[in-house]
């Protein structure tokens, strides 16, 4: 039997986030200095998150993780993708990109305050 659900920190999430998208700096980070439209990120993490993938051990995070719909599930539990829902997903995953990675959008016409 898995451990119950815990609920996770901000900083949990953030681990749960880096991990699932690890891939995404060392295959795009080339592009993060100049932005990424929002289709263009759409579809770099769709190719890092792939079809279907994760991670789980003792004492480590369940990490699920799903190209399409850019899902990202994690906890300290055995994850039920099915009953639970994702941590991350869609435009969450897009706006959490930017923020931990530093990718700005090329699209967006407000002008930086700093």
């Amino acid at each position: 039997m898995g451990k119950e659900p815990v609920p996770l920190s901000e900083a949990d999430k953030e681990r749960v986030f880096r991990k699932a998208t690890s891939a995404l700096p060392k295959w795009y980070g080339d592009s993060f200095s100049a932005g990424m439209t929002d289709a263009e990120l759409t579809i770099a993490l769709e190719a890092v998150l792939g079809i279907w993938g994760g991670s789980f051990g003792p004492d480590k995070m369940d990490i699920i993780h799903q190209g399409s719909g850019l899902k990202i599930w994690g906890g300290w539990h055995m994850v039920n993708h099915v009953t639970e829902p994702p941590l991350f997903k869609g435009k969450q995953t897009l706006a959490m990109a930017r923020l931990i990675y530093g990718i700005a959008n090329p699209d967006d016409q407000q002008l930086t305050l700093f």
